[in-house]
Parts: structure tokens; sequence; C-alpha cells
């Protein structure tokens, strides 16, 4: 039974640390370095999706932040890296542009998957997702991002290697920052309810935060918002004239440095409670075995701390009450050992010959042994 249970660990990860909630990998190896993942389940159903995946041309990297129901992170878990592989196979190696089009045509399945489910499953109209991704190569990282997840990377600023700083990789497409909110504002002069504060913070016509995501059909088509099949209580205002938000990907190119560390992935629920500067600190300051898994708790400390509570007794309260207290939660970090970067243009560049984590459809049903097929780390058809 213990060998068992080692087998099962290895290849799925771990349920830990007296949290029914709580998933995690201590450290697995990847194209170019090594990598620890950690997942807390607050949901009814766990939003949050994630996945490493090791090719032979690079290792791709991606965490995906539902919102409205799982069903959009969960699309892009399955559909994303196929994309991706299939145009950078077309392009013979990877650039911001094959970034962009995985993106996009992700994206675009997805619409037309709510538009075929609609007539029986109007609400699917109203699902979305965050999408932070990046792609290492040789000697270049890719990052592209839609919404409030955020890639932070870990890097020496000093010749002795012993300070160890943060550098904010992406933008938060979130209408908390005033330059989004004037963006907006710009975009649609004729709606006076464009951006509104309201239940303590900024959301575009009262509803949602971020500006940017995959699927939020209701907010891109406003054929759906005015269909009488569309749930009134979830968009109660009048009908759009026009798409308030997009899936247009901010895409960051990056010449990888020696002085390169580590890269800390990781959705806004984790954001929330530690700064891009604490986690860095955390991560230099520790072995690399177990640091998600560090990182996490430390995010749950802060959180209980808020709530002026103990983090054990957090961790007793069920699914779905406890997002009254914090979000889902995803964290990935990734380290670079230079001297095994490879090659974007390798002639062994091949699709089907990699290795893939994800994290698991949804945590609690682990412990209650409903496996789901999708997380063993099996090749997707490209």
């Amino acid at each position: 039974m213990t060998m068992l249970r080692s087998c099962l660990e290895r290849c799925f990860g771990r349920l830990g640390y007296g949290d029914e909630l709580f998933w995690y990998h201590d450290l697995k190896p990847h194209t170019s370095g090594e990598f620890s993942i950690a997942v807390v389940q607050a949901n009814s159903t766990l939003e949050d999706q994630g996945q490493v995946v090791s090719t032979p041309f690079a290792t791709f990297i991606g965490v995906y932040d539902g919102h409205g129901g799982p069903d959009a992170a969960r699309f892009v878990n399955t559909q994303l890296f196929p994309h991706f592989c299939e145009f950078a196979m077309e392009q013979k190696g990877v650039s911001a542009d094959v970034m962009r089009k995985a993106i996009v045509a992700t994206e675009e399945e997805f619409l037309h998957l709510v538009k075929r489910s609609f007539p029986f499953k109007p609400q699917i109209a109203s699902v979305g997702s965050c999408c932070l991704v990046g792609a290492i190569t040789e000697d270049t990282l890719y990052v592209a991002n839609l919404g409030d997840s955020r890639a932070v990377l870990g890097r020496c600023s000093t010749p002795d290697g012993k300070e160890v700083v943060a550098e904010r990789l992406t933008s938060d497409h979130n209408v908390a920052d005033v330059e989004i909110r004037k963006e907006l504002k710009k975009l649609h002069p004729d709606e006076s309810d464009i951006v509104v504060h309201t239940r303590g913070v900024w959301r575009i016509k009262g509803i949602i935060q971020v500006s940017r995501s995959i699927g939020d059909a209701y907010l891109k088509k406003p054929e759906f918002s005015r269909d009488p099949l569309f749930p009134p209580y979830i968009f109660p205002t009048s009908p759009l004239k026009r798409s308030v938000i997009s899936a247009e990907p901010s895409i960051l190119t990056r010449k990888l440095k020696p002085d390169d560390l580590f890269f800390i992935f990781a959705s806004d629920g984790f954001w929330e409670q530690l700064t891009d500067e604490a986690a860095v600190q955390i991560v230099s300051k520790y072995p690399r075995s177990g640091i998600a898994k560090r990182l996490l708790r430390a995010a749950l400390e802060e959180a209980a701390k808020k709530m002026e509570m103990r983090v054990n007794d957090m961790k007793r309260i069920q699914k779905g009450v406890r997002r009254h207290f914090h979000d889902d939660i995803t964290v990935i970090v990734v380290y670079l050992d230079h001297n095994n970067l490879r090659n974007s243009n390798s002639p062994n560049f091949k699709a089907m010959n990699y290795k893939s984590i994800n994290t698991p459809a949804d945590i609690f049903s682990l412990h209650s042994h409903e496996s789901d097929s999708r997380l063993r780390p099996e090749p997707l058809e490209a």
C-alpha cells in the first residue's frame, strides 16, 4: 500500500498539510531546469487550472484562473498547448506570434463551444478565464497574459549573487489600475457606466474586474446578453452596445541572462496575499524541493492573519465557504539551469515528445476518490 501510494503521488501529485483542498508536486524536471507546483481550492468547484509541459524545444507553463465556473479554465488547459505546438511546428520555432495565435485560436474555439451550448446551457456565456502562459527556449522567455494572473522573475542584482530582486514580467489587466479605467473610458465615451465602483472594487459595467480574458462571451458578443435565454441575474444592467472586454494578449519577449534564476507564475489569489518581493525572497532563501508548497502556505498564513484567525482553523473550513477567506490559488515556480536550456529551432522538434503535469480538475474530488483522467501526464493530441 505504501509503495502504491508513493507511485500515485509521483504521477498525480500529493494531497496534504491537513488540508483536504491542498495539492502539490514538490519538484519535477522540465526541459531547462526544475519546477514546483501547488494549488489550493476555495470555490465549491476548483476554477483554477495549471500545467507545465516539457518538450524538446521549450518548456511551456500555463496558469488559467477561471470565473463564473470551471468550464473556460478547463477548456484552455486542454486546448491551448496543442495550438501552441501546432503553430510552433508551422513556424519552426517559438515566437511571440506563436503565443498570440495559440491564444486567439483557443478563444475562437471556446466561443464556438459557447454558441453551440447556449440553447441548453445559457449560463456558459458568462464563464471565462484569465490566461497566463510562458515558453522558455534556449535563450528567450515568452510570456503572454490575459487578465490579472502574474509572472515574476527572481534575478541576481549583485556580482556575488547574494542579493535577489523581483522583476514583474506582466501587467495586470484589471480595472483596479487607473490606466486601465482610462483606456476603457476612452474606448467607450458614450457609456458612463463602463467602469463602476461597486462592492468595494472597480468593475466593468459593475460586473467584472478583468478587462481581458478567454470566454465571457456575454461581454464580447452583445447578442448573448440580449437573448431571452440568458439568465437576467447574471447581467442586471441594460444590454451591451458593443464588446467591453477583449482577448488580445499582452506579450513579453525577453532574452534570458545568466543572472535570471527563477520565475513565479501564479493566479491573482496568490498575489492578493503576497507582494512580488516577498514571494521572490521566500524562493531565494529556501531549498527548491517543495518551494511552491511553501509559497502557498505563506499566502494562506497571510489570508488567515487578515481574518484574525489561525491558518489551521481556516483549513477546516469547507469548500465554497472557504471562498470568503481566500480565492483558489495556483503557484508554479520554474527554476532555470542555464546549461540545460534548449534551442527552440532544434532539429529534434517533435510535438508529441513531451512530458506534462496538469493540476487536478477538482482537488476535493481526489479525497472522494473521484479521479479525473485529465490528471494523468499523458500526451495530448496536437
